[in-house]
């Protein structure tokens, strides 16, 4: 039985002259937490990118579930990327159904998941505002409730603190580290770096 969600074998990665991801392997687990921690330029998110199919690694091999990437695997994968991508003249239900359908999710099932996750960060009166009317840190939120509400099977998060304040911040810890404990064979992997990451591991080993 595969037990492996994720698997990076030999994975490179140049830009030019610039050897952004030199030979890096690791599998992440079903049900685990994994974190890829490093200083700003270490190559974390070209990694990710390159798991999720947005850059082709130039040597080495990324598996999902035994397979190389493919469309019908993305259904399955939540991803929260380091560069914020809402449409701001949206409302926030339209943005979210928007993505919901982009990942097969419809109707009353939509409707369920995007309630749920807005009163869990306090946004369901936000529902109906436009993003552009959003802070940058009730931006991040949707962003997260976006990645979230189809109930993926890997659930990817690219810097999921940039542009939260300190209590925003602990919240989505919280948030995270409940979803580890409910996920049972589901798997998130997450980028930080530094200090960021100590910080994050006492919410991990709780």
């Amino acid at each position: 039985m595969q037990d492996k969600l994720i698997k990076v074998l030999n994975a490179e990665k140049n830009f030019g002259e610039i050897k952004a991801v030199d030979n890096v392997s690791f599998s992440v687990k079903k049900g685990s937490f994994f974190g890829l921690l490093g200083p700003n330029g270490a190559g974390k998110t070209t990694i990710i990118r390159m798991i999720m199919n947005i850059l082709a690694a130039d040597n080495g091999r990324i598996l999902i579930n035994g397979d190389r990437i493919a469309e019908e695997h993305k259904n399955s994968i939540g991803y929260l990327p380091e560069e914020r991508g809402l449409y701001k003249k949206l409302i926030v239900c339209e943005m979210l159904t928007y993505l919901g359908n982009l990942k097969n999710i419809k109707g009353k099932e939509l409707d369920k998941s995007i309630d749920y996750w807005l009163s869990i960060f306090n946004l369901i009166q936000w529902k109906n505002k436009k993003i552009d009317d959003l802070s940058k840190g009730m931006s991040q939120k949707v962003q997260f409730t976006g990645a979230v509400v189809h109930n993926p099977e890997i659930l990817i998060l690219d810097e999921p603190f940039a542009g939260l304040d300190p209590v925003s911040a602990d919240m989505l810890n919280g948030i995270i580290l409940k979803l580890k404990k409910k996920m049972k064979n589901r798997s998130i992997l997450y980028t930080y770096h530094g200090s960021c990451g100590k910080n994050m591991q006492r919410y991990i080993s709780n």
